[in-house]
């Protein structure tokens, strides 16, 4: 079964766990001096928060599958939606040994696919996101905004 993943930096991680645990009515299932994570199944999402030094907002979103079975059915999909992929493999990430592989849609937004395999002591690494940089389209000068007169 799939879940969704939403990964948020915040500037003040304490203040932050009180407020999605009460937002979630649920204490965070991973925490540390950095991170928090909880596995929520109404609705069924993988939400984290970090303070990393990238800052404050949504960091990206993810699918997380419960199986390697399920994470080939998900990189079949990846494969098809024609754009740059990393292709990361058995990676250590947000104190979690995985496998996974990112992509970013049309606008940028980076979305991950991954299948955890078990704990880390340690946060990990960050992926090369930048490879997956597309040429961003330009609307035309005589475009008009809204789909009317021109602004």
């Amino acid at each position: 079964m799939k879940r969704l993943h939403v990964h948020v930096g915040v500037e003040d991680l304490e203040r932050s766990i009180v407020f999605y645990s009460t937002l979630f009515a649920a204490e965070p299932t991973v925490r540390k001096r950095d991170y928090a994570k909880w596995m929520l199944e109404d609705p069924r999402v993988n939400f984290a928060i970090s303070t990393r030094a990238d800052g404050a907002g949504v960091r990206h979103l993810g699918i997380q599958v419960d199986s390697r079975e399920e994470l080939q059915d998900v990189y079949a999909r990846l494969n098809a939606a024609d754009a740059p992929i990393l292709d990361e493999g058995k990676t250590t990430c947000c104190y979690a040994k995985s496998e996974k592989s990112w992509i970013a849609d049309p606008q940028g937004v980076v979305w991950e696919t991954f299948h955890t395999t078990g704990e880390s002591t340690v946060y990990g690494g960050a992926p090369a996101l930048e490879s997956l940089a597309q040429p961003q389209a330009r609307p035309s000068e005589s475009a008009a905004c809204c789909g009317a007169a021109p602004c």
